[in-house]
């Protein structure tokens, strides 16, 4: 589920719209609000499109059955292209006028306007500033809530620890990327499965007792 840039120059001039890769796991928004979160993890990739570098940190925040909590990219666009985003990603069926409120240890919120949404998903973004870069490294966690059809507010929690390593050091190679991909869908899958079990054990020592 990485951050992907699929044309840096078309993105000059339009809304950035991030997607997942191929390997990730369908999200249900339905139920994303209930569903048990993974531990999340900061890091960083970087990729040549056309004539512009990207690299992108992000954190992508999903539950124990792979569907999409939140993700979080930090974008940053050189070359013939010289932008930088904050974008950040929801599941589908939210309202539109609240965007995602972002707020850094529980100080001033700062909205993001929904810039695209896809079936599956909807991304709120605006431009990266050196403040909102400095306020994340001397933070302890970012909070982003969204609006969900019910017009509940879906407060997402994501640590801190890790960001300032992941945006200052080296970018992961696309071999690294994929190895951590592979090994984040086997720790979901494991999950389930212990889920699963747990139930069909109560399941079981119920009709016992019975």
């Amino acid at each position: 589920m990485m951050f992907k840039l699929r044309n840096a120059t078309r993105t000059a001039v339009s809304a950035l719209a991030l997607t997942f890769a191929a390997t990730a796991m369908p999200v249900v928004a339905q139920a994303q609000d209930a569903a048990a979160p993974t531990d999340a993890r900061w890091f960083k990739t970087c990729a040549k499109q056309e004539e512009s570098d990207v690299c992108v940190v992000q954190n992508q925040l999903v539950a124990a059955n792979g569907q999409l909590i939140t993700a979080v990219g930090l974008i940053t666009v050189e070359g013939k292209v010289n932008r930088k985003l904050l974008q950040v990603t929801v599941p589908s069926a939210r309202l539109i006028p609240p965007g995602v409120m972002m707020q850094i240890d529980g100080g001033k919120g700062t909205k993001l306007d929904y810039a695209v949404c896809l079936p599956d998903r909807c991304t709120a973004e605006i431009p990266l500033t050196d403040a909102i870069i400095d306020s994340l490294k001397k933070g302890g966690e970012v909070v982003f809530t969204s609006i969900n059809f019910r017009r509940a507010p879906n407060p997402i929690k994501i640590p801190l620890t890790g960001f300032t390593g992941a945006f200052e050091g080296e970018a992961m190679s696309q071999s690294q990327a994929e190895e951590r991909q592979r090994l984040l869908q086997e720790a979901m899958q494991k999950k389930q499965e212990e889920r699963n079990k747990a139930i069909t054990d109560a399941q079981n020592a119920a009709k016992q007792g019975n």
